[in-house]
């Protein structure tokens, strides 16, 4: 019985993930770290701007480019925004946000690429920017708003990015039961400590699966498609 126990879950754990990890030992091969730059970079800026912000001469400079708050003007919180995923909240330990963009960061370079890894980290940023300032405006009255003084929260970190980019990596390889499991989580964070960054990931998830909803739509159009052949019959023709 343990033994049948050990097979199913070998082979549950391959049909979960084995496609995610061949796709990253393929796109890693003889490559090492110099298959992952783009992360890299990322984690240096981070420890950058962490060692900044606790200086008497970087505190002011970090604060003016890379902290966001919902009570900025909404120009200044867009022109933040890229710089505020690499500067780690204060108050929390540096390593987790830099182990957090090595694994979940490098992964995403691999399997989805640079450009979409940008594409998808900033939208998930950009989510919980935006859902700040709205749920400030709506009010604590209703499930989805926000306490007024959540407006002076400094809103930075790469969080929402890690949490989006999961979502995507999961939609991709179709890892469907880890996907679920990275949302339950952020469900259970906001249910048990109701704050703007447990809100905040669940507005990144929104963002990326529609984002990966949007991209699934166009290829499955692109793939329906019907080329006309010589000999008269249908050919698929991918978008």
């Amino acid at each position: 019985m343990e033994s049948h126990f050990r097979a199913r879950a070998r082979s549950a754990a391959r049909a979960e993930w084995g496609p995610l990890l061949a796709a990253v030992r393929e796109a890693r091969a003889g490559r090492t770290w110099r298959a992952v730059p783009m992360t890299l970079a990322a984690v240096a800026l981070t420890a950058f701007c962490q060692l900044a912000q606790n200086q008497h001469w970087g505190y002011g400079i970090i604060q003016q480019l890379g902290c966001v708050r919902a009570a900025d003007p909404l120009w200044v919180a867009l022109l933040r925004t890229p710089l505020s995923l690499f500067v780690p909240a204060l108050d929390l330990p540096v390593w987790g946000a830099l182990a957090q963009i090595l694994v979940v960061f490098g992964i995403a370079e691999l399997v989805l690429g640079r450009r979409r890894t940008l594409l998808i980290a900033y939208t998930a940023s950009l989510a919980g920017t935006l859902y700040a300032r709205l749920g400030v405006a709506i009010g604590p009255g209703f499930p989805l708003g926000l306490p007024a003084a959540d407006a002076q929260v400094v809103d930075t970190g790469p969080s929402a990015a890690v949490v989006g980019l999961a979502m995507a990596v999961c939609w991709r390889h179709r890892a469907w039961l880890t996907g679920a499991l990275v949302a339950a989580l952020m469900i259970a964070e906001v249910l048990v400590k109701a704050n703007l960054a447990g809100k905040e990931h669940l507005a990144a998830i929104v963002a990326v699966l529609a984002l990966c909803g949007a991209a699934e739509l166009r290829r499955q159009a692109g793939y329906g498609r019907v080329r006309a052949a010589p000999d008269g019959e249908g050919a698929w023709e991918p978008g």
